[in-house]
């Protein structure tokens, strides 16, 4: 089993808060986390899977915080969102009783709108919020993960702990959730299931999808356009929608933890000159692949779609790195009206951190052009993500660092 870097995190959060709410998309390894936690602190497990619980919890989620009383876990708590006013009385009753009460309840489930509506109007303040993502690389590679941080010398250690039997492309065409990697299954069987019940299940339980196989081809194209600027008219014209049903379908991937949506850097002197459009990037590049239809690692690395789909991957593992450790890092990119890009910058360890990702292993000063174009009142550090084997420089202060010593 691949030890979860974000674990720790979980029980942090739980010492500290009465409320713990542990969300991400379908198969990032929820329940596993849960149930890890059930059998380190004694609390009692008890999912909303099982029909009669579901049920109960519906009816009478008085009677339900009674047979089932804290500590206690709560898995797939989307079911019975009649749940978090009984919680809310719970916590309150003993904050009062003591203010340091903690580690009442854990709750997970899928990341819907009633969910988090559920958390937001009842329990604001009260709630630590985990969104577990995908494996990620560390994890994978059974090596201690660290916040990623510009540091060469970092890269050059890492480079020589990593072991790898696999081709990055080979990795960025499967994806990283846990039984992609660890099931032996065949992929495409994996995805297609993958797709059908978040279709049928979550998004069914959010907004009334008439057209499934429409938004079957909604997905298929924001798969496409994964690494680019999100223009709401392209979408509305390729799926054949309106622009209020492509913004409301926009919602569900986001509320799904399907994608997430890069918004653009700007420091106060340059407001006017950036680009206003956020970024779309899929939260795995292996359900974005079968999304795009690309069947395999050859085809991948020949398609249009390997730019992006190494971008994808690339800043979802840097994000990875601080989400597991718990930082709320803000991450934007940065565009102007010149077209000088930076695929993700970084605000962290009191710097604005520049990072470019490129899909090659020869990288040169041509790549790096936008970083002197960006004006900050901060101090600056910059790199290029590449899939070379070694980091090298490309200037004094700016090197190319290998993908894969993200994971060590």
């Amino acid at each position: 089993m691949i030890k979860r870097e974000i674990y720790d995190t979980i029980v942090r959060t739980v010492s500290i808060k009465p409320v713990t709410m542990i969300t991400g998309a379908r198969q990032v390894g929820k329940t596993t986390l849960c149930k890890k936690l059930m059998e380190e602190s004694g609390m009692e497990y008890v999912t909303l899977a099982d029909f009669e619980e579901r049920r109960l919890a519906n009816a009478d989620p008085s009677m339900f915080l009674k047979i089932h009383p804290f500590p206690l876990i709560i898995d797939e708590v989307q079911y019975a969102p009649g749940l978090f006013q009984e919680i809310e009385s719970i916590v309150d009753r003993e904050r009062f009783a003591d203010p340091d009460a903690h580690g009442l309840f854990v709750l997970s489930g899928r990341q819907s709108f009633l969910l988090m509506e559920g958390v937001s109007q009842s329990m604001s303040g009260r709630v630590g919020i985990i969104r577990v993502p995908a494996i990620s690389l560390s994890e994978e590679y059974s090596l201690e993960e660290s916040p990623f941080t510009i540091s060469p010398e970092e890269s050059f250690r890492r480079c020589s702990d990593v072991k790898d039997d696999m081709g990055m492309m080979e990795r960025i065409h499967r994806g990283m959730y846990p039984e992609a990697i660890t099931k032996g299954i065949t992929l495409s069987r994996f995805y297609a299931d993958y797709v059908d019940t978040y279709i049928m299940r979550d998004v069914s339980d959010i907004i009334n999808v008439r057209d499934k196989e429409k938004f079957r081809s909604f997905m298929e194209v924001m798969a496409s356009l994964t690494g680019q600027q999100l223009t709401y008219e392209s979408i509305t014209k390729a799926v054949g929608i309106d622009l209020r049903t492509v913004k409301n379908w926009i919602s569900v991937l986001l509320a799904g933890d399907i994608i997430t949506l890069l918004e653009p850097y700007s420091d106060r002197s340059v407001t006017k000159r950036v680009s206003k459009h956020p970024m779309i990037y899929f939260r795995d590049t292996g359900l974005a692949c079968y999304l795009a239809k690309i069947p395999d690692a050859k085809i991948l690395s020949a398609s249009y779609l390997k730019g992006p789909m190494v971008e994808t991957f690339m800043i979802n593992e840097v994000m990875k790195t601080h989400a597991n450790k718990g930082l709320e890092t803000p991450f934007f990119y940065y565009r102007d009206s010149n077209n000088n890009e930076v695929d993700l910058v970084m605000l962290y360890d009191g710097k604005l951190n520049m990072i470019e990702c490129k899909a090659g292993a020869e990288c040169g000063t041509g790549d790096i052009k936008a970083f002197g174009r960006l004006q900050t009142s901060l101090d600056k550090a910059g790199c290029i993500l590449c899939l070379a084997d070694r980091p090298y420089p490309i200037t004094k202060d700016v090197y190319a660092l290998p993908l894969k010593s993200l994971g060590a």
